[in-house]
């Protein structure tokens, strides 16, 4: 009985420094961002800084609520979304099968392997144009952009960590009579779950790149646009809002995939 108390108390203890980790980690976390903004502020003031090229939190700020009065930023800021949250769909969902086939076919994947290593190392963004020329100055052509650019990596990792998992464990299953249908979803999928959320952490950033590369070649609308026509008038407020917009938002993507993780991690 005492045994048992000692190890409550320890345990509680534990915790404790890990919540007190927690607080502190935080508290640092939210000075760096204060003082990072606060220095900018005073260095554009005291024009330490370019003002002109580097702004100041405070310009930007009220520059934000005038395009949120006049409707602008909401309305580039979806289209920008609605673009980014597709690509990053498509890129992830299509890898992920793309991996699947690759490992139910030991052969194919052995003749492509060559190509996704070219694929993978080739500059996605250089293909831009070809996809403006094929798909058209649209929507379709920067949805394409977000997805290609992270596709083939997907493919890669996920791939690989189905390769990966334990091959006694497969062993055993067979041994069972599972079939290669069966393996893949009691086997080879949930053991590959953390490499794909992962894979989703990289490529919520990957995603806001290919966008916004593509919104730079083609797009009337959205944030890429908006940076682009800031670059174009020398409104470096305007483009410095454009990306502390895209920060804030792909900082949401990226929570919002590592709340997926921990749901996934508690169900299992």
């Amino acid at each position: 009985m005492k045994q048992t108390t000692t190890i409550d108390l320890l345990h509680k203890q534990y915790l404790q420094r890990l919540h007190k980790e927690k607080k502190w980690i935080t508290f640092y976390q939210i000075l760096i961002f204060i003082s990072f903004f606060l220095i900018w502020e005073v260095s554009s003031s005291q024009k330490w800084i370019d003002p002109l090229i580097f702004s100041s939190p405070t310009k930007i700020f009220h520059l934000f609520v005038e395009k949120l009065q006049d409707g602008t930023l909401l309305a580039n800021l979806n289209v920008t979304l609605f673009e980014t949250v597709l690509g990053f769909i498509f890129g992830t969902l299509f890898g992920t099968l793309l991996a699947a086939l690759l490992w139910w076919f030991p052969r194919l994947s052995k003749i492509l392997d060559p190509y996704l290593v070219v694929l993978n190392a080739m500059p996605k963004v250089a293909l831009g144009p070809i996809f403006i020329v094929v798909l058209g100055p649209g929507f379709t052509s920067i949805i394409a952009m977000g997805t290609i650019i992270s596709v083939i990596i997907t493919t890669i990792v996920v791939y690989t960590s189905f390769k990966e998992v334990d091959p006694n464990y497969i062993k055993v299953l067979q041994t069972f009579g599972a079939g290669k249908k069966h393996v893949f979803r009691e086997a080879i999928l949930p053991s590959s779950f953390p490499t794909i959320i992962s894979t989703l952490k990289v490529n919520v950033g990957l995603s806001w790149v290919g966008v916004i590369v593509g919104e730079f070649l083609v797009s009337a609308k959205g944030l890429g646009y908006m940076i682009i026509y800031g670059f174009q008038v020398f409104n470096f407020t305007l483009v410095l809002l454009s990306l502390v917009i895209i920060a804030i938002f792909a900082t949401i993507m990226y929570k919002i995939v590592e709340l997926i993780e921990k749901t996934l991690i508690k169900s299992q």
